[in-house]
């Protein structure tokens, strides 16, 4: 069993920066995959970032490849989401989330645990 809190949403003007972070409970963490998604106001939830156990590995929907960079540190057991360039559609609800299955899993629904969700916002 994993809980995850996540943090560090808020309001930021388009090309703003904002660093999401996302903290795990239990002994298990390094064993998982762990995932960033959003969901927009409307529209479904969609897949932003994963990262693998070791962190060796990360995943990016090309919509924010080379502006979003996923991390993590296990000795801490949180995850981050660093997003630079921020555009107005950027906005949504960010969720943290955690399988077993591979870093290249993209789908939501192979994911086991779920945040809360963060609200970010990012204004023209």
């Amino acid at each position: 069993q994993v809980q995850l809190v996540e943090s560090g949403g808020g309001l930021v003007q388009a090309g703003g920066s904002l660093r999401l972070s996302c903290a795990a409970s239990g002994r298990t963490f390094t064993t998982y995959t762990m995932g960033w998604f959003r969901q927009a106001p409307g529209k479904e939830r969609a897949f932003v970032a994963a990262i693998s156990w070791s962190g060796a590995m990360t995943y990016y929907a090309d919509s924010v490849k080379g502006r979003f960079t996923i991390s993590r540190d296990n000795a801490k057991n949180t995850v981050y989401l660093q997003m630079n360039s921020l555009k107005p559609e950027d906005t949504a609800v960010y969720y943290c989330a955690a399988t077993m299955r591979g870093a290249s899993t993209r789908s939501q629904y192979e994911y086991d645990y779920w945040g809360q969700g963060t609200q970010v916002t990012v204004s023209s």
